[in-house]
């Protein structure tokens, strides 16, 4: 065997043994569905039960960026010709979103006994709420998973998640509306130059839902349906939220029903902070024939910080994502064009809580992507 060679074995052999850690360290993703527990004993043991029932949110947006730092980052892709096909059909990786699903549903439930037991004062209470909601914002990243695979459990399983949340037309609207619009003025997910967060927030709530029920309505149209009938599948899944509020408000009263919408609500603003600050800035250019071009990974900003990689299902290679949006969580690349955020999302979702922060960090690099082209910053 010539030096060469042995040099290529040595390098293939070493990849197969970081792509098989990096695999089981995709176990850190079930963590956010253990720590109400974890938190909820700790707090019994220390006394301090209403300062630790806002432990969720200390812990995804306060430890965990410090230990990104402290891990560093993982460019490692998998060979496609080699690695990627294994990869797909693994199982492991298709049952720890499953069952990411499962757990959830019986973590929403346990948390609405555990706050209507008298254990938190109210300022406890709203914590839990809080942290509870935290963990369903977490959860939407694995619903969005889901959506995109074409068998039917995967996408059932990712819209009952997303129903138990409140946010059942991001299914319809992220598919058909974000990954056609994305980057562009049309798209409700795509933040601006200069836009703030909080001007961003408002519009996408009312811009994704508006644009979900018009998208089924228009595919039903198209297929000689009334957008008003059971094929319609947002009327299911909001007609399942509807229900669990219904089932919360019954068994609980007032508490139940504050309970259901209040972790709706953390969660899916959760997930429009994430879409501000996985696009901000960027856009794709409009051609001569006024058609935008093809979306790339340059379209997104990625981020290769190991920890939030593995603990949102490598959703900071998102700009490979877009590109390929049927590509499994496991298999996602990263990209050398890709333009790149400065930390993990964990730390940018608290910076985009700060706007002049936010935009002391990120506008410079926007300008940086567009020099040359400075009319594209508007």
């Amino acid at each position: 065997m010539n030096p060469q060679q042995r040099t290529l074995d040595l390098t293939d052999a070493r990849r197969r043994i970081l792509l098989r850690l990096k695999k089981y360290s995709f176990l850190i993703a079930l963590l956010p569905l253990a720590l109400p527990l974890l938190l909820l004993r700790a707090g019994e043991a220390s006394g301090w039960i209403n300062l630790f029932a806002w432990g969720v949110p200390v812990v995804v947006f306060g430890v965990i960026p410090l230990l990104d730092l402290m891990l560093g980052q993982d460019a490692m892709n998998p060979d496609e010709e080699v690695d990627v096909p294994r990869m797909n059909l693994e199982r492991f990786y298709r049952a720890l979103t499953l069952g990411w699903v499962a757990a959830f549903t019986g973590l929403l439930v346990w948390g609405l006994f555990v706050l209507a037991d008298g254990r938190f004062s109210p300022l406890g209470g709203v914590g839990w709420v809080f942290s509870i909601g935290i963990v369903g914002g977490l959860g939407i990243n694995v619903a969005h998973e889901l959506i995109h695979k074409d068998g039917r459990l995967e996408t059932w399983a990712g819209g009952w998640l997303l129903a138990l949340v409140g946010y059942g037309g991001f299914k319809v609207e992220h598919i058909r509306g974000h990954h056609v619009h994305v980057s562009t003025p049309e798209d409700a997910s795509s933040s601006r130059y200069n836009q703030s967060l909080y001007q961003f927030l408002p519009q996408a709530y009312r811009r994704n839902f508006m644009n979900a029920w018009r998208l089924e309505a228009q595919k039903l149209t198209r297929k000689g349906h009334s957008p008003l009938s059971w094929r319609n599948e947002l009327i299911w899944w909001y007609g399942i939220t509807v229900l669990a509020l219904v089932a919360c408000t019954l068994g609980f009263g007032w508490l139940g029903a504050a309970y259901f919408l209040g972790q709706c609500f953390v969660a899916f603003t959760l997930l429009e902070i994430v879409n501000y600050l996985e696009h901000y800035g960027l856009h794709r250019r409009k051609l001569e024939n006024g058609r935008y071009e093809r979306t790339t990974p340059a379209h997104s900003w990625n981020s290769n910080y190991f920890l939030t990689n593995v603990f949102l299902f490598h959703l900071q290679r998102h700009s490979d994502h877009h590109a390929y949006a049927k590509r499994r969580y496991q298999v996602l690349r990263h990209h050398d064009v890709a333009p790149q955020l400065p930390a993990g999302y964990a730390t940018m979702v608290v910076l985009a809580l700060v706007p002049p922060l936010w935009m002391r960090i990120m506008n410079p690099r926007v300008e940086a992507y567009y020099q040359g082209e400075e009319h594209q910053l508007v």
